[in-house]
C-alpha cells in the first residue's frame, strides 16, 4: 500500500473556511483504481496556524502516480487556486509505503 498525505498549514481564523471549501468539494477519489480510503484530518495549532492534512491511502504507488495523471485529478483540483489567503506558503505533500498494517 502506498499513503499519500498533504500538509496544510491554515491561517488562524480560516479555519472554518477551509473546512468548507473541503467538505463540500466533489469527491473524485471514488471510481479511481487502486484507492482506498481518504481522510480529512485537523491537527494542532501555533501561534500563526491550524494544521490540516489530507490522507489518501491506495493499494500502490503506481494507483496513486495513475490518479495523479488522471482526469478525475484534474477535475478535483481545478479550482484550487480560488482559494488565496487561507494557508501560511504551500500545502506540502509527503508520501510512504506501507511496511506493516495492524487491523
Amino acid at each position: 500500500m502506498f499513503i499519500a498525505m498533504n500538509r496544510f498549514r491554515v491561517l488562524h481564523g480560516q479555519e472554518k473556511r477551509f473546512e468548507e471549501v473541503w467538505l463540500s468539494r466533489d469527491i473524485h477519489l471514488r471510481d479511481v483504481p487502486g484507492f482506498i480510503g481518504f481522510h480529512l484530518v485537523r491537527g494542532p495549532e501555533d501561534e500563526e496556524c491550524t494544521l490540516y492534512a489530507s490522507h489518501t491511502v491506495w493499494a500502490s504507488r503506481e494507483g496513486f502516480e495513475g490518479w495523479t495523471k488522471s482526469e478525475a485529478f484534474r477535475d478535483a483540483h481545478k479550482n484550487a487556486g480560488e482559494h488565496t489567503g487561507l494557508y501560511a506558503g504551500h500545502p506540502r505533500f509527503e508520501g510512504f509505503e506501507v511496511l506493516q498494517t495492524v487491523s
